[in-house]
């Protein structure tokens, strides 16, 4: 089965938590707090596997948890970082946020990999409290928590050419004749119902990949028939290969059948009219292919060139796969995603990643007040919560970030009552 799309829950390491201890020795009165940092969450990685084919595995494992790192220990020792969790992904697999659409890593190359959930980092012991006003602390840090977010994986195939074109117009059976790839081929609409990816060798020693396609309906980029979901297969290509059935056996026009099939390409991406095209006109063994074909080259004009040929007897295949070679050699790969950057002029693109608002207050219909936001939160998971001294840390951290006043702002009174995620807590003015 071919799986070209899915969507996955992933979630980096939880830092390890910082531990308040104290030195306890022989002929040392005053040993001083040796509470050691907590270890650094793992991190899932994404890496590409030249072996691999399809998002399949990912139907039955949606989940991709990494380990936490270790708690830190007595004497001053760190907890061991977690090792990072390896998830092997097939080549040309694009991984977008799911609820911001952002594309977190476009993965073509094997072995290339990227960060996709980050982990977190260690708490922090007692032993880095401690200050010459408190040089023993009962304070320490629990991990921070590791990034969790769902993705959505699509796979866009590596091919060089892709075979474009109605269903039953001979994709595949052109393929199986100049590859050694062995589809599904048969006398109906849609054999082929995942792609099929075959590597042409010419004569002269030149090699591609070539794909074939599902075949494309009217209407098909707005979610008609088969081909809408490999679509996206077509924006990695390098050069599109639009077979068109010469016999007219089905009862089609083959001039109607190409300005339909460029207008899918055009309504689903613009940029996939920049490709250079090569026209096959196919099945020329048929009765009253030639008249159609001089019917078609009047319609569509001297400056496309078609080639006539036969899959079936392997007519005009030579001159075909020459040219399609050629193009192959000056076309140049197309990204994804192309800023209108000038390249002489070298660029550095800086990312923040930070959180833009840092809290928020709402307040409930039993009155009381909730203050959400990622670094509230964060700061809320790492406080132990069961040590006097990180709790009023905890206040004077939340003093600092303006929390206070603006709960005044809000209305807020004494002993009314303020939530973060599931503490409670009276209002002290």
């Amino acid at each position: 089965m071919f799986v070209d799309q899915v969507k996955i829950y992933v979630k980096g390491g939880d830092g390890g938590d910082g531990l308040v201890a104290f030195r306890r020795e022989k002929y040392v009165p005053k040993g001083g707090p040796a509470g050691g940092d907590g270890g650094k969450g793992a991190s899932v990685i994404f890496i590409v596997e030249e072996g691999l084919r399809t998002l399949m595995d990912f139907r039955y494992q949606r989940h991709f948890k990494a380990p936490k790192g270790e708690n830190g220990m007595s004497k001053n020792q760190h907890g061991r970082g977690a090792d990072h969790m390896i998830v092997k992904v097939p080549p040309g697999t694009v991984v977008k946020d799911e609820v911001s659409g952002e594309v977190i890593a476009d993965l073509t190359e094997h072995g290339q990999q990227a960060v996709i959930a980050k982990g977190g980092r260690g708490g922090r012991g007692n032993s880095r409290f401690a200050t010459p006003a408190n040089p023993a602390p009962e304070l320490s840090e629990k991990g921070e928590p590791g990034q969790e977010r769902e993705v959505v994986m699509e796979l866009k195939l590596l091919a060089d050419v892709g075979l474009v074109g109605f269903p039953s117009v001979g994709k595949s059976t052109l393929l199986s004749v100049v590859s050694s790839a062995k589809p599904k081929i048969a006398e109906y609409h849609f054999t082929t119902i995942a792609p099929n990816l075959g590597m042409v060798e010419t004569d002269d020693s030149r090699s591609f990949v070539m794909a074939d396609l599902p075949g494309l309906i009217e209407g098909a980029h707005t979610g008609v028939g088969l081909g809408h979901q490999f679509l996206r297969h077509i924006e990695r290509t390098r050069v599109i290969v639009h077979v068109v059935d010469m016999s007219a056996i089905e009862g089609r026009d083959p001039y109607e059948d190409y300005v339909t099939i460029n207008n899918e390409l055009k309504e689903y991406n613009l940029r996939l009219t920049e490709r250079p095209q090569v026209v096959v006109a196919n099945k020329m063994d048929m009765p009253e292919s030639e008249e159609n074909l001089k019917t078609f080259r009047e319609k569509v004009g001297e400056e496309v060139r078609v080639f006539p040929i036969s899959a079936i007897s392997r007519q005009g295949l030579k001159d075909l796969l020459y040219t399609v070679a050629d193009l192959i050699e000056k076309t140049p790969e197309f990204p994804l995603q192309e800023d209108e950057v000038d390249e002489t002029i070298n660029r550095v693109l800086y990312k923040h990643e930070g959180v833009q608002e840092s809290f928020e207050i709402t307040r409930e219909s039993d009155g009381s007040f909730v203050i959400t936001g990622d670094s509230i939160e964060r700061l809320f998971k790492m406080t132990d919560f069961s040590r006097e001294e990180s709790i009023r840390r905890f206040a004077r951290q939340l003093r600092a970030m303006g929390v206070d006043d603006a709960l005044r702002e809000r209305g807020a009174e004494n002993g009314d009552t303020v939530k973060i995620v599931e503490f409670e807590f009276d209002f002290v003015d």
